[in-house]
């Protein structure tokens, strides 16, 4: 989709951050298509940037631009760059961690540091604070609009050198599988792990049987019970916790109708650790 620009940032709606960028990006542009991913991420969490990206990338057309703005490092030293992932599309984001689950799981295959004496809005080279308005819409604007290819964004770096965020892989230990809770699906507190549904397929667990399933916090033990693996919310009654594999084909446990998290008060990040394993025969028989 040429010039399709797609905003996400922790800004959210109650002032007039995300509506100024909007005009940075149709001054440049008024054919701009201008869509939002979210503003909605929690202040400061470069982690579930990361991870919305990852959620949404590459069910856009190729071309497309993403203006990711996340930036608690804002007015730093930390570069300012646009990526083109290894599937044809562009993300414009301060090099924080933001790209970690793109890099991983899809891959960069050219990185650019904005050159700001370029891709600058007129005006702004005194202001230090909305890098978001100034240099990554903007220069999101002119690449999504054919004002300049990636090439005219600045200097040519090597993927390899943008920034990741720690992660912990999930893995199989012969009986059970291990990951993390990465992040809620925000609305309805389901919890979304790192554990992919091919990896979960190792305990040969059917729809209908019942996972063991373990949450820690560091070295607390916060929740294990016996949980039904189904298809969807349908299988299970309004009420009753599940594990399911989700949109991105990881696992995930939620409550039908109801919300995990707030249930038990789980949170998200490589310190939250869960574990699923097939349930010993005498529980589900």
């Amino acid at each position: 989709m040429a010039d399709a620009l797609v905003l996400q940032s922790d800004f959210g709606v109650a002032d007039g951050a995300v509506s100024a960028m909007y005009g940075v990006a149709l001054s440049v542009s008024p054919t701009l298509r201008i869509c939002d991913l979210t503003h909605e991420i929690p202040q400061y969490d470069i982690w579930e940037a990361s991870y919305r990206l990852i959620q949404t990338v590459s069910y856009w057309p190729e071309g497309t631009v993403f203006v990711s703005v996340v930036d608690p490092g804002v007015g730093s030293a930390r570069r300012s760059i646009v990526a083109k992932t290894a599937n044809g599309r562009y993300v414009v984001t301060p090099d924080n961690g933001t790209l970690t689950h793109v890099k991983r799981m899809i891959g960069l295959s050219e990185v650019r540091v904005i050159d700001e004496g370029v891709n600058r809005l007129a005006g702004s080279s005194e202001s230090y604070t909305f890098f978001g308005r100034d240099v990554y819409v903007y220069t999101g604007a002119r690449l999504a609009a054919g004002v300049i290819d990636v090439a005219g964004v600045g200097p040519e770096v090597a993927p390899e050198s943008v920034i990741e965020l720690p992660i912990v892989d999930a893995m199989f230990d012969g009986e059970s599988v291990h990951g993390t809770i990465d992040v809620l699906d925000v609305r309805f507190g389901s919890l979304w792990t790192n554990i992919p549904r091919e990896l979960f397929a190792k305990l040969g667990v059917g729809y209908g049987q019942r996972v063991e399933v373990t949450i820690e916090n560091g070295t607390r033990m916060l929740y294990k019970n016996f949980l039904t693996f189904a298809r969807s919310f349908a299988d299970v009654y309004v009420g009753e916790p599940l594990v399911y594999s989700n949109s991105l084909d990881c696992m995930a446990v939620a409550i039908n109708q109801g919300s995990f998290a707030k249930a038990y008060g789980i949170g998200t990040g490589v310190n939250w650790k869960i574990s699923l394993r097939k349930a010993p025969r005498l529980v589900y028989e």
